[in-house]
């Protein structure tokens, strides 16, 4: 016999799994590496503290990637600190030097918020800030 009660059928559940809202920090990731290869940059890699490594022509671009989920702490820009500055630029020099120690190759800091926005496709807003410690 079949037990109906409460929309289950058979102790199982009918609802539908909840769809996940926000992306997690991987997957924001993963939207600004998109977005900026529509833009024209090129992929390097990830790297510890940095998020994306990216190449614009001859420049060599270090992204920090930030999602908030609200502005009721402050934006996803905001969220971008002296601390974290820092530790960015420390890990840009750190992998310079690995990769090209001989070399001097331009350098660029850019981030990438990510905000929910109902009006967008997606439901995310994208904002690229470019060269943000200069």
């Amino acid at each position: 016999m079949t037990n109906f009660r409460d929309g289950a059928i058979n102790g199982l559940s009918r609802s539908k799994p909840k769809a996940k809202p926000y992306p997690s920090g991987p997957d924001a990731e993963k939207l600004a590496c998109n977005y900026l290869l529509k833009q024209g940059l090129l992929c390097r890699t990830k790297r510890g503290e940095i998020d994306l490594i990216m190449q614009d022509a001859d420049v060599l671009v270090f992204v920090e990637v930030r999602f908030r989920k609200t502005d009721r702490f402050g934006s996803a820009e905001e969220s971008i600190t002296r601390q974290k500055c820092e530790r960015l630029q420390a890990a840009a020099k750190a992998y310079s030097q690995f990769r090209s120690p001989d070399s001097s190759i331009a350098v660029r800091f850019d981030a990438v918020a990510l905000s929910p926005d109902v009006n967008k496709q997606g439901g995310i807003a994208i904002n690229w800030v470019q060269n943000f410690l200069n």
